[in-house]
Order: structure tokens, then sequence, then C-alpha cells
């Protein structure tokens, strides 16, 4: 494998609180120069990432729930339907570490769940 096959594999991230949207920018020019699968950022850069890499083959990606996962569940519902319609192309989600620490296995499959689900109505609609 060369490297330029390589770097479809990559996720570009930047998730830092502290990003501008001049590190995303960069970010996103970055992907765009070696072909990154994708840029992973907070939700709220959703959109100029989106117009950013506008006529490429880069997804956008973000993180629902980071960077701790403890948000409520509705909250992340919220998030990811604001996330899609802004132009994510994938959702990644921090499961609530709190309920996996004490084994609650059902609410953490209900949380996912109800992202997964919130995710697909979204898609449709749009």
């Amino acid at each position: 494998m060369n490297k330029k096959d390589l770097a479809k594999y990559i996720d570009h991230t930047l998730l830092k609180a502290t990003a501008t949207e001049e590190d995303i920018l960069n970010l996103c020019g970055e992907a765009k120069k070696y072909q990154f699968f994708s840029v992973c950022i907070n939700p709220c850069w959703v959109a100029l990432a989106k117009t950013a890499l506008e006529g490429t083959n880069i997804k956008v990606c973000t993180v629902i729930g980071f960077p701790l996962g403890a948000n409520h569940t509705s909250l992340k519902q919220f998030e990811t339907e604001t996330a899609i319609i802004q132009g994510a192309d994938e959702i990644d989600m921090v499961i609530n570490v709190g309920y996996a620490k004490k084994h609650q296995w059902d609410l953490v499959e209900k949380d996912i769940a109800s992202v997964v689900s919130i995710a697909k109505e979204t898609e449709n609609c749009c």
C-alpha cells in the first residue's frame, strides 16, 4: 500500500475545544491536499467544514456527546439531528461511561439506539 492509498483510511481530526474557524479551514485544506477519508470535528463546525469540502469526496464526521458521553440522551438526539441537517456525513457517539462502568448495558443500548434512530429519521427527511 502506498501513502496515497493509506490516506483514504484516515479521519483527519481536530476536537480541541479551542479550535477556531481558521483551524477548521486549515484542517479541511490538509484533508484536501492529502485526500483523507474525512475530517472529524466538533458539531459547531459541521456547516463550515461541509462548505470548505464542497466538490470533494471527503466526508464530514462529527462526535456526539464528546468528550464525556454523559449528556442526556435527548441532547444527543438533538445534536445528531442538527449535525445531519448541517451536512454531517458520519456520526460518532461517545457512550455514557458512567452507565458502562456500572454495567447498565440496557441504558447504554437505549442511548445508542435513540441516536441511531434519530440519525436514520433525519437522514431520510432531508
